[in-house]
């Protein structure tokens, strides 16, 4: 947010582990499927870490498989796998998002992302998710989570506020961008100890919500990323880094630090990785030095979806968004003779 130097002070807790799956990007003559079972069909594997993959199923053994996705040859361990459909039942590749709903009440979120695209075309694919968040104090970003218009930003972002209203940047027929302005943001939760707020844009009939999705796997050093924001007002900005270190630790809790440009006005906006998945939510920066900026995991970000309702928010509850002045001060009335009741000054 424009206004905000946020200095960290979380101190929640989450868990949450996803599986990583090993990349071979060898010759398959190399693979030496001989001790196992050559096939050649179309298979389709739902993983139990809530992804999906898709591709030509080389071989099988007792306890992986091995499959080509066109642009890898993968060796999928079968104690990861939920489900697996053959035939018919396997679609064939596809450069759209393969999401995932994680959240079984009514899909809330969704996970997966893309393979095989550049920064542009992920931006051009999911950068209508991206939104700006506007308050009478400041300006911040966030990002759309499903199709009822359920969004993520910043707790310091709206903190103190009721009069929110949120700007979607939407493709026209022209192929440029048409700013759409949403008023009336509903509040449905907050938590300040992770710096995470769920907001909920109005139904319109003239918007579609255009969601992002959450990461599955864990990120590593020198991964990929890039970011989508407003910094310093500036809207629809894209900076581009690696991962510094995936857990760098403040007061207890764990972040995303990337030398990705993260500036005020980039609180709340994703960073993504290079499949287009959400990997993290802006909040911070070391104003001492360059390239220090910080994400929030989406492991904590899953979690506080997953209880949300013990973050709900409460506009009765003085200790939510509104902010009480303070009455003026009555002045003491004044006597005929224009003394004001005080004694006289020795």
């Amino acid at each position: 947010m424009v206004r905000f130097r946020r200095s960290c002070r979380c101190s929640a807790c989450a868990t949450g582990r996803t599986m990583r799956i090993p990349v071979m990007s060898v010759p398959l003559m190399c693979l030496g499927f001989a001790s196992g079972t050559v096939l050649a069909d179309r298979v389709a594997i739902d993983l139990r870490g809530g992804g999906r993959i898709v591709g030509e199923l080389l071989s099988e053994k007792a306890d992986a498989l091995f499959l080509d996705l066109g642009h890898d040859v993968i060796r999928l361990p079968k104690d990861q796998i939920l489900k697996r459909s053959a035939g018919t039942d396997a679609p064939a590749q596809t450069t759209e998002p393969r999401g995932v709903a994680e959240d079984t009440i009514g899909g809330f979120y969704r996970t997966g992302g893309v393979e095989g695209q550049s920064v542009k075309q992920l931006v051009d694919q999911f950068g209508e998710g991206v939104i700006s968040i506007d308050t009478p104090s400041g300006k911040g970003s966030g990002f759309i989570l499903n199709e009822d218009g359920h969004a993520i930003t910043n707790h310091h972002v709206i903190a103190g506020e009721t009069r929110i209203s949120a700007t979607l940047y939407i493709k026209n027929a022209n192929g440029g961008l048409q700013r759409v302005r949403v008023e009336d943001v509903e509040i449905l939760a907050m938590n300040p100890l992770m710096d995470l707020a769920l907001i909920r844009l109005p139904k319109r009939s003239d918007v579609t919500y255009k969601p992002c999705h959450l990461s599955v796997d864990e990120l590593s050093a020198g991964d990929g990323v890039f970011a989508i924001g407003n910094p310093l007002g500036l809207e629809r900005s894209v900076s581009q880094g690696i991962v510094s270190t995936r857990n760098r630790n403040f007061d207890g809790l764990v972040y995303i630090q990337t030398d990705a440009a993260i500036n005020p006005g980039n609180s709340g906006g994703p960073l993504f990785n290079l499949k287009g998945e959400v990997v993290g939510v802006t909040n911070m920066k070391a104003t001492a030095g360059d390239n220090l900026g910080f994400a929030i995991p989406t492991r904590y970000v899953k979690d506080f979806l997953r209880n949300r309702d013990a973050f709900g928010y409460d506009k009765t509850n003085p200790n939510a968004g509104y902010r009480y002045l303070d009455a003026p001060r009555r002045l003491k009335p004044r006597d005929a003779s224009g003394s004001t009741g005080k004694p006289a000054a020795r």
